[in-house]
């Protein structure tokens, strides 16, 4: 659900530190290391929402570069007040369209890539536009390094099997799958949850995740 547009937001989102500008973002590929000051792995959650998840991550793992990227500058402006109040050397954001991403980030530069309950698009029409597609996994290919992993969770089961359909014509593979990750001890350990991951399981709704590589 897409938050209303807040006056403003697009202003705070130009002058904050923790975003990269949108007007260098074509000169990033190939110099993240440059733009966090060290060579850390590179871990990119695109269509982070209000941001827990990936601020949570980065707060986690402080020897691993957090990348965050939306589209909606209303969003965005939450994950910058979650940094605003607890900053973290480890984490940046981008506000963009993923569509874009192949252009942001050089050759094998990603090491993990997170799709958490991305928009379904549900009319046919738009499938190429769900980001767990043929059509993303191909930019994801370019940009994830050759022994990196995708990890994509959602509770909408028709979007979960259209993305494990994707897999083989796209030529990646399943390294996990699971139709209720909640169910699955071993699984939990570790796992940081979405907003919408705890409004969903909440209500009983099963989490479905896959783990995939090519």
């Amino acid at each position: 659900m897409r938050l209303r547009n807040i006056t403003g937001s697009r202003e705070v989102i130009a002058g904050s530190p923790y975003v990269v500008r949108e007007e260098v973002l074509e000169q990033c590929p190939g110099t993240w290391g440059e733009i966090f000051g060290n060579h850390a792995p590179i871990h990119i959650e695109i269509g982070m929402g209000k941001g827990r998840f990936i601020h949570t991550m980065a707060k986690e793992n402080p020897a691993v570069n957090y990348v965050g990227i939306e589209k909606y500058s209303s969003v965005l402006l939450r994950a910058i007040q979650k940094m605003q109040a607890e900053e973290l050397p480890n984490l940046k954001f981008i506000r963009m369209d993923a569509e874009e991403i192949d252009r942001v980030f050089g050759r094998e530069e990603v090491d993990r890539i997170y799709l958490n309950f991305s928009d379904p698009w549900p009319k046919d029409r738009h499938a190429k536009r769900r980001l767990p597609s043929r059509q993303f996994l191909q930019k994801y290919d370019v940009i994830l390094r050759r022994e990196g992993r995708l990890e994509f969770k959602t509770d909408n089961r028709e979007l979960f099997d259209f993305a494990v359909e994707e897999l083989e014509p796209a030529g990646w593979k399943a390294e996990l799958i699971t139709y209720d990750l909640h169910g699955d001890e071993t699984l939990m350990q570790g796992n940081v949850m979405t907003e919408y991951e705890e409004k969903f399981s909440a209500l009983g709704n099963p989490i479905c995740k896959y783990i995939i590589y090519r």
